[in-house]
Order: structure tokens, then C-alpha cells, then sequence
């Protein structure tokens, strides 16, 4: 696939996940079973929109990037980026932090890793 449809896709992808951990905490976290129970905690869900609504920004500002150097960069940074999700909700998953759907986190991070390694590849 092209770096533009590639990286439309993954920002897309990080940006209605950035925007529901936003708006909608209470309805996401507890499909993963993970309680939203204070003021708290719905704060650091918002706040960890910051992050993922960063990566779908820079993916989607950066569609139209030709192959070259600095798109083997640029997608170096995504596969790092989704195998630390895959590193980080395995944990959470094996430690029982999350159940239910939340043992999706670790397949989509693995899939959006895969993607993104195939990606760089091609460049």
C-alpha cells in the first residue's frame, strides 16, 4: 500500500482512539476492565488522548511523504511505537489489569506493528 494510504489508515486509526478515551472514557475503559472510578482516572484517560491523538497527527500530516530516508524514520518510530503497545498491554493483560476485549489491545498493537514493519520495507 502507499505511505498515503498507510498512514491515513493508522491515523485514523489513533484518532478515533484518541478522541473516545477523550470524550467517552466511561464507556471504553470498562470493555477492557478497567474501572473509570474518580475524577482521577477519567483525567488520565484524557491525558493519554494527548498521546495517541499526537501520533495521529503526525501519521496524518505526513501522508504525502515520499519514500526515503526520512520516511524509514518516520515509520521506524510508528513500529517502535506500536510494539511498546504490544509490550505494555500484554502486561496488562498477563497481570490481569485488563480482561474482557482488553485482550484486543495486544492483538491490534501487534497488527498495527506488523503493518507498519511492512511498510518500511517497501521504502
Amino acid at each position: 500500500m502507499s505511505n498515503k494510504t498507510f498512514l491515513s489508515l493508522h491515523g485514523g486509526i489513533y484518532l478515533v482512539f484518541a478522541l473516545a478515551l477523550f470524550f467517552v472514557p466511561g464507556l471504553m475503559w470498562p470493555m477492557y476492565g478497567v474501572a473509570i472510578n474518580d475524577q482521577y482516572a477519567y483525567f488520565l484517560s484524557q491525558h493519554t488522548s494527548i498521546f495517541l491523538g499526537g501520533i495521529a497527527a503526525v501519521s496524518l500530516m505526513l501522508r504525502d511523504i515520499e519514500p526515503g530516508k526520512v520516511a524509514k524514520k518516520l515509520l521506524t518510530a510508528l513500529v517502535i511505537t506500536n510494539m511498546l503497545g504490544v509490550v505494555i498491554t500484554v502486561y496488562a493483560g498477563v497481570k490481569g489489569i485488563f480482561v474482557g476485549f482488553g485482550w484486543s489491545d495486544p492483538a491490534f498493537f501487534t497488527l498495527l506493528s506488523v503493518l507498519s514493519y511492512l511498510q518500511l520495507k517497501k521504502q
